[in-house]
């Protein structure tokens, strides 16, 4: 199973909006089990990872075991279903790691399978096959991505220094942090950020890991009044990879301007002058985005912990200070400890010179047995 595992890890960036998946088919000897098959889904191939291995394994499948990070799905889609794959291959055994989040078709595939006289297994390695698909878990059961909240911090908890001039970075942390964020980057459908942040920053939010991806990441800009410069970084060099969000009261010369530029721009429903937040998930969930990490300024970090639709946490920690008159991390909302103390699952990295503290907010899996 932690081989499987390594195969569906390995198709991030490729798999999605499908579940990462990794299979094995193992054959059993004296003593010993040999591979004869394995696989993982990448969606432009079409195939899932079980179908992927069966035909690696071919007649050698018939009375081996499958070991899948996820159930085998039963129902038809742009593919046949893997459970009845499996049972036509002659498999004898199938040990998964966790059930489909899916509600409409979670223990049907099990089921499919005991019906056929299949012997399963399940829960094996449970806890990291779900984190590997938490973005599909939170998608295929609410609709709208998994969301992961991002953000630098001094030891203080600000994010930038009160008096700093527009559009010259200011590095918080170091540079290993910084390249780690590229793969928090390359692991989203989506990174996300506020107009402020726009101003303030203009920021290019582009995926630079040199990792491989069947989509480019989709740089989203929450912008109310179409503020947005056209001169700036992410306007000029959109590819069919931007789309900013405004009120549906927005001025029809600025929609036109920015989509003359190439520039997608989508109106939604607010509330006191402010994007409601659900609605425009709810947008992205639509266009099949799976993950968005949020890579905002104060006023957008706490307008999202507020509404309570932030997932996960990631914390980069700085040693330096930056003072009581610095930008706050989440204004109103109140420090990154007291968002520490509200993850769960939590774990600790150093990047260079600074600490990395991550953890769930929600359970993206809740109600799935």
């Amino acid at each position: 199973m932690r081989r499987a595992l390594e195969l569906a890890r390995a198709s991030l960036g490729l798999a999605s909006p499908n579940p990462q998946v990794g299979c094995l088919i193992v054959r059993t000897a004296v003593g010993a089990g040999e591979v004869v098959g394995e696989g993982a889904h990448l969606y432009d191939k079409f195939d899932h990872a079980e179908i992927a291995a069966l035909k690696q394994a071919g007649e050698r499948a018939r009375g081996a075991t499958a070991y899948v990070t996820l159930e085998p799905c039963c129902h038809h889609g742009r593919t046949g279903p893997c459970a009845e794959a499996l049972v036509r291959a002659g498999v004898k055994r199938v040990v998964a790691a966790t059930a489909d989040p899916n509600a409409r078709v979670s223990g049907k595939g099990f089921a499919k399978l005991r019906d056929a006289g299949i012997e399963v297994t399940m829960g094996v390695l449970e806890r990291e096959a779900r984190a590997v698909n938490d973005p599909f878990a939170r998608w295929v059961r609410s609709c709208r991505p998994l969301m992961t909240l991002k953000a630098a911090v001094s030891a203080d908890g600000m994010i930038a220094p009160a008096n700093r001039e527009k559009r010259q970075p200011v590095w918080i942390t170091g540079f290993e942090a910084r390249e780690q964020v590229q793969q928090l980057r390359h692991a989203s459908d989506a990174v996300l950020t506020g107009i402020g942040t726009v101003l303030a920053d203009d920021p290019l939010l582009t995926d630079r890991s040199g990792r491989e991806r069947r989509r480019p990441l989709l740089r989203v800009v929450l912008d109310s009044h179409l503020r947005i410069p056209l001169h700036s970084k992410i306007v000029k060099t959109a590819q069919n990879d931007v789309l900013v969000v405004c009120a549906a009261e927005a001025e029809e010369g600025r929609v036109c301007a920015l989509e003359a530029a190439g520039v997608p721009v989508v109106r939604v429903e607010g509330r006191d002058g402010r994007l409601d937040l659900a609605v425009v998930l709810g947008v992205l969930g639509e266009r099949k985005i799976l993950s968005v990490l949020l890579e905002c300024g104060s006023e957008t970090n706490a307008a999202f912990l507020a509404s309570g639709l932030v997932d996960k946490a990631v914390i980069f920690r700085s040693a330096g200070v930056l003072g009581e008159d610095g930008v706050p991390f989440a204004r109103g909302f109140g420090s990154p400890d007291k968002l520490q103390q509200q993850m769960r699952d939590v774990t600790r990295a150093r990047f260079g010179e600074n600490e990395c503290v991550s953890g769930m907010l929600l359970d993206p899996w809740e109600g799935v047995k």
